[in-house]
């Protein structure tokens, strides 16, 4: 590994957790469908202030941890260490922690990589109860001066042990760069079956423990190829996440960040309304905003793939469709989705309606493979959008070849469109 002295920007290639599974289109879809109603309920259960009770670390009492999203749908590969021990981990925008699983093993879920032995690195060291980054835990307790943790995710699935500072290797091979002080969980006590994809979770939340506030480059963007390619997708950081680079500016398109003091983690979006074969649904203004008490509003998430609305907005879109699709409404229950057409027995081109995003400052104008999706082997073409309660999202799928860019200190998320397997 390149030992980095002064970090001005790092690349990050991501694989999407079905690229070597040989999933036809439909088995893709189903399979990310499945995933994301299980995301989707964490999400909306931690939006509604959910927590859940849970043994603190090193004891047998039980304490009150607040739930995170966890899971996700791509996979980044880096190492942990000296001498490094490579390893994969799930990318999750939801959520701050950047945790792996830690010998000696209480309690341990099977992962496709050896798991990483903190004796055998000579850079391992536990991190003090005073320090700010073991205050920033949301569950925590000081045991023989160490700031041991719990981190907590919506279907009981949950991460316990010691918070720790390591040398993490980003990049991969022999090129990859060397980050030394990154602050994560040693977890030897973990639980949870969507975890074993991977050997833990990378968070690029926006609090002080995620992996972007860490390292300290401000910014980050990502570009995710197609949904049905196996190809990689970048994952940038600093000065390499900027939209410049092979697009042109006048395309790049700018709306603010919103924060929620409820959940600092996530990204919300000020989504205004939505357009549906170039006429705006009458959507009430209430359905997308973020309210006073925390609820409502709308984030954007790496780890989900279909797109979420609540239901004062689902209802006209799907409303719309059903009246600009002119093809007969089939079962759409096999794949996960609610509203699914007939394509017609002779191969021929199918229009859908034009799908537009109304953002507070920006239009996002979507292309059709990014909300529709049609099998000739099923004869379906299916809307991947779904309705959700309390919260609403714009999944990954809606972000295909689309390089999207947050901006942590100007408070700013921008977005162009791209060809993500040639960035």
């Amino acid at each position: 590994m390149v030992r980095c002295s002064s970090l001005s920007g790092l690349r990050v290639e991501l694989t999407h957790v079905d690229s070597d599974g040989n999933f036809s289109k439909f088995e893709l879809l189903r399979r990310a469908a499945m995933r994301s109603s299980h995301r989707v309920a964490r999400l909306t259960s931690g939006h509604s202030a959910a927590e859940v009770k849970a043994a603190a670390p090193g004891s047998s009492s039980q304490v009150e941890a607040p739930v995170h999203p966890g899971n996700g749908e791509f996979l980044m590969d880096l190492a942990i260490g000296t001498p490094s021990l490579a390893y994969s981990a799930i990318l999750d925008t939801g959520s701050d922690l950047i945790w792996t699983q830690c010998k000696p093993c209480l309690e341990c879920f099977s992962q496709p990589t050896a798991v990483f032995d903190p004796s055998n690195s000579s850079t391992y060291k536990k991190l003090p109860c005073s320090g700010d980054l073991c205050q920033a835990l949301p569950t925590s307790r000081c045991a023989t001066s160490a700031c041991e943790y719990l981190y907590t995710y919506g279907d009981s699935s949950s991460t316990q042990g010691v918070l720790a500072s390591e040398t993490f290797g980003f990049g991969g091979g022999a090129n990859a760069t060397a980050v030394p002080g990154v602050a994560f969980g040693c977890g030897d006590t973990n639980q949870g079956s969507g975890f074993t994809q991977a050997g833990g979770i990378v968070g690029l939340g926006r609090g002080p423990l995620s992996l972007i506030s860490q390292l300290g480059l401000g910014k980050f963007s990502y570009c995710l190829t197609s949904f049905n390619q196996s190809k990689k997708s970048p994952l940038l950081f600093g000065s390499l996440a900027d939209l410049s680079a092979g697009e042109a500016a006048t395309a790049v398109q700018t709306i603010p960040l919103l924060k929620n003091p409820q959940q600092p983690s996530f990204y919300y979006l000020p989504l205004k309304g939505i357009t549906v074969g170039g006429t705006r649904l009458q959507i009430p203004s209430s359905a997308f905003a973020l309210q006073d008490d925390g609820t409502g509003g709308v984030i954007i998430d790496s780890g989900t793939s279909i797109t979420y609305l609540v239901a004062a907005g689902y209802r006209q879109v799907k409303r719309a469709f059903l009246n600009q699709v002119q093809l007969p409404v089939a079962d759409g229950s096999d794949v996960g989705l609610d509203v699914c057409f007939s394509l017609p027995a002779e191969s021929s081109s199918v229009e859908v309606p034009k799908l537009t995003f109304n953002f507070d400052g920006a239009d996002l104008d979507l292309p059709a493979e990014n909300y529709i999706i049609a099998d000739s082997s099923t004869g379906l073409l299916c809307l991947t959008i779904m309705g959700s309660r309390g919260l609403s999202i714009i999944g990954n799928f809606q972000q295909q070849n689309l390089h999207v860019l947050y901006d942590l200190k100007e408070e700013a998320l921008s977005f162009v469109s791209a060809q993500c397997d040639t960035l």
